[in-house]
Parts: C-alpha cells; structure tokens; sequence
C-alpha cells in the first residue's frame, strides 16, 4: 500500500496478543486492514466457537460495517502483536478515492474470502445435520430390539428429511457414509445397525 506510513499516524492503531477487536454481534462503524501481525476469525454456530479464517498482513475484516450497517458478524482477536489501519466510512472513501488500486485488491480479496467462507460454513452444515441424522437413526433402533429391528430406507430417509427439514439427497448422501463407515447396513429397502456405539460417539459429539 501506497505511503504506509503517512497511513498508519493518520489511521494506525496498535493491537496486543489476545485482545478482541471487536464481538460478534456488536455495531460497529470501522473497518480494519493489517499491517503487521495476524488476527483470528471466529464465529459461534451451532453453540460451539469456530475458527473461520487467520488473517494476516495486507487482509482487512470489518468491512461490513461501512458497506451495509450490520452488526458484527464475527469475533475477531488478535494472535500477535497487531498493527491495523482503521477506516470509518468516510475515510474509506476517501482513501480508495485516492488510490482506486486499494479498492480493487479489496474487491478481489473480498470475492476470495466469501468463497471460502461458504465452504467452511457448508461443510460445518454438513457435520450438523451427520449429528441430527445419526441421531434419529439412533432412537429408532434404541427403541426396539436392536438384534432383530430393521428400518425401511424409504420410509426412513423420507421421515428424516422431512423432520429435520433437510434435504432428502443429503439424507441419502449420509446414509451412504454411515453404511461406508459399517455404522449401518443397507440390503435393499431395509436398514439394520452394526455398530450402535459408532452412531452414538456421532450423536455426542466425540467423532464424526
């Protein structure tokens, strides 16, 4: 970037190891770009804490909040020592005024992060609804005689998909894990459990 350091006594900002630059959910009205250090992207779903993105020097995050008001959608903290650049929505504008260069690398490194973002959030989507699947299965065979219970796979993926209002291919798409897993075994139309402790690590968490 163009004069950094005409920049950064103009809009720098010092950041200590571990201190949160903002939470999610706050309002905010500044964005920031790093020049020296690194930040870490956090974000809650599903009740848990998970680490969208570690972000490091020439990155900004916080943008969101100049471009359309919203409240922040993440947390961010910094890893290590942390030199940022702080822009309101007016010194943004007129900064990237002043060098259009800045706002295209913006641009670009903004369509690279939503990219990735989706498909961190798609496949943490993916674990969630394995967890709610296995789930299901696992109280229908619990609540039988597990030796000799045999489920109807249409009726069953049809039955899930509509309780959890998850798509019925990725109902399938999971069955077809747990039977290559050899939690469940699918001869047919019907399903039986191999491995009932296997599907319940699923449901708690503890593999999967």
């Amino acid at each position: 970037m163009a004069d950094d350091s005409a920049l950064y006594q103009k809009f720098g900002n010092s950041v200590d190891p571990g201190q949160i630059i903002f939470k999610e959910g706050e309002t905010g009205n500044q964005m920031y770009i790093i020049q020296e250090g690194r930040v870490r992207v956090s974000k809650k779903i599903g009740g848990r804490e998970h680490i969208l993105a570690v972000l490091g020097k020439s990155d900004f995050f916080g943008e969101m909040a100049i471009v359309t008001n919203v409240k922040r959608t993440a947390t961010v903290s910094a890893i290590d020592d942390v030199k940022v650049l702080c822009f309101n929505r007016e010194g943004f504008i007129s900064m990237i005024n002043k060098n259009p260069k800045i706002a295209l690398n913006i641009i670009d490194k903004l369509c690279r992060r939503l990219q990735h973002s989706n498909m961190q959030i798609q496949h943490l989507v993916k674990r969630n609804a394995r967890a709610l699947v296995a789930l299901n299965l696992y109280y229908a065979f619990k609540g039988e005689n597990m030796a000799n219970t045999v489920l109807y796979y249409d009726r069953t993926v049809e039955g899930v998909s509509l309780n959890l209002e998850i798509p019925l291919e990725t109902v399938k798409s999971l069955f077809d894990d747990f039977q290559r897993e050899n939690i469940i075994k699918i001869a047919g139309n019907q399903i039986s459990v191999t491995d009932m402790n296997r599907l319940s690590e699923i449901v708690e968490g503890v593999a999967g």
